[in-house]
């Protein structure tokens, strides 16, 4: 029986005056996950108007009771954990323990800026004058307008909202349509836990919302993440009206594996980078860069690899890879493998899109390319689609890293401190894994790219409060 999906307005669980939406099983299309009637332009509406209204009174809350709120969120997520790890990759389809993880991740997500109320709120400084003290203090910006993909569907909302809440700010929260019931149990989790009316607002429906929260004027910020195109669209928006806003956008992430690294376990780790949760990540790895001297061997470990995963149902064990979200995605993803140009070389065999009880699968894939202007190198995908290409030493190796417009993550595999080191210096992206894979991100440090796969201040770890809270600079002078 499918869920019945609501919005949440001032604390309201209510229906929504759009059109019908069905949230699908990517694995099985004729299975309804959850299904109700979307927002409209009117319910974004009352949603604003309820977060402006709530604004001032959750500002004034103290610090430790909102974490406290927070705290008792987290709490139950951790319970429902295994429930809504399922429900998550029934709707998204991630494999379950991946389902399961990301939940436990939010949790951790909400523990930790529950804990903010804990630390260092402000700064003191000396003033050039006597008598006098200059406090910096931080203060919640208002109303922010958060936007999230599908891929990390409780996760990515999790990382935004927790230190909006957290900061003291209201929240009006428009989630990706094709995944609308683990938003329904985020939300539901925190006012469960005792937020209050207005302060959190949810509403489902089509990408137009989202363009209505960001030009609205009482919204005050925009954090975002999803596709380059669309976050390039709202940092106009938010420019033209001198909105803040944070946007996480795509990425073409490379791996380096050089001649004296462990080659098992980059293999492993490249693998696990390119392919779990279908590629359908933005610190995925997409590109391989290898070098020559033992190009083979990594290139025929990794196809082995390949060889030999499962696709299927991902609530199945024993499955290795799940479906890609919709057959939008996945018809796309393999127009863009079928187009690869003359200098390519497929290296794994099998059909691209094998019929598995009608689901939007896509066969991992491995690609070799001796033209890196092949759209298959520059362009994000955003499936199991991983390109390699071999390389003579490590400085083309590092150059060639940096030949994209995209700078979010890069994995090195190497056992050499002094390259190591080089690259650190030299590779332009916000995240750098040396011997592990590309994803990942954990929630007490900074979070994301450079370039073109970012724009504002960095998610996540105490970097977050930058976005989420304004400065205030106080002359305090103590005269008798």
């Amino acid at each position: 029986m499918p869920e019945d999906l609501q919005l949440l307005i001032d604390g309201d669980w209510l229906a929504g005056s759009g059109p019908l939406l069905r949230s699908v099983n990517p694995a099985h299309p004729h299975e309804t996950v959850a299904e109700g009637a979307t927002a409209t332009g009117a319910e974004v509406e009352r949603a604003v108007t309820a977060a402006a209204a709530a604004a001032e009174g959750w500002r004034r809350t103290p610090h430790h009771e909102r974490g406290a709120i927070l705290a008792r969120a987290a709490a139950a997520l951790r319970t429902e954990a295994d429930a809504f790890g399922v429900e998550l990759s029934r709707e998204e389809g991630k494999l379950g323990a991946e389902g399961i993880g990301e939940v436990r991740r939010a949790a951790q997500i909400l523990d930790f800026f529950a804990a903010e109320a804990d630390r260092e709120a402000g700064e003191l400084y000396a003033s050039p004058r006597a008598g006098e003290s200059i406090v910096v203090s931080r203060h919640p910006v208002g109303v922010v307008g958060v936007v999230t993909p599908f891929n990390f569907p409780i996760a990515i909302p999790a990382w935004k909202i927790a230190p909006a809440l957290s900061h003291g700010n209201t929240v009006v929260w428009k989630p990706a349509s094709v995944v609308p019931l683990l938003a329904q149990r985020l939300a539901r989790a925190l006012t469960d836990a005792g937020l209050p009316d207005g302060v959190l607002n949810l509403v489902v429906g089509a990408g137009s919302l989202g363009q209505a929260i960001v030009d609205h004027p009482l919204v005050d910020a925009v954090t975002f993440t999803g596709s380059t195109t669309v976050g390039r669209s709202l940092i106009a928006a938010c420019g033209a009206a001198a909105k803040p806003i944070q946007a996480e956008l795509g990425g073409k992430n490379a791996a380096i594996v050089l001649a004296d690294a462990d080659l098992p376990a980059a293999i492993d780790d490249v693998v696990a980078g390119a392919f779990r949760a279908s590629g359908q990540r933005c610190t995925a790895t997409s590109r391989l860069i290898v070098q020559a001297d033992v190009a083979e061997q990594v290139i025929d470990g990794i196809r082995a690899r390949i060889e030999s995963m499962v696709l299927g149902d991902p609530t199945i064990a024993g499955t290795d890879v799940g479906p890609v979200i919709t057959s939008d995605a996945r018809d796309s993803i393999a127009t863009a493998v079928r187009a690869a140009g003359a200098r390519t070389r497929l290296l794994t065999s099998g059909d691209l899109l094998p019929d598995i009880d009608a689901g939007y699968y896509v066969r991992p894939t491995l690609i070799e390319v001796s033209d890196t202007r092949d759209p298959l190198w520059t362009d994000e995908i955003f499936g199991p689609v991983l390109t390699v290409t071999r390389v003579p030493d490590v400085d083309t190796a590092l150059r060639l890293a940096n030949d994209s417009p995209f700078g979010l993550s890069c994995a090195l595999f190497t056992s050499d401190l002094a390259v190591t080191l080089h690259a650190m210096a030299e590779l332009r992206v916000g995240v750098l894994h040396v011997n592990s894979e590309t994803g990942g991100a954990d929630p007490h440090v900074p979070f994301g790219g450079t370039k073109a796969s970012a724009f504002g201040p960095k998610e996540q770890g105490r970097a977050a409060r930058d976005f989420f809270t304004s400065m205030r600079t106080v002359y305090l002078q103590g005269r008798r």
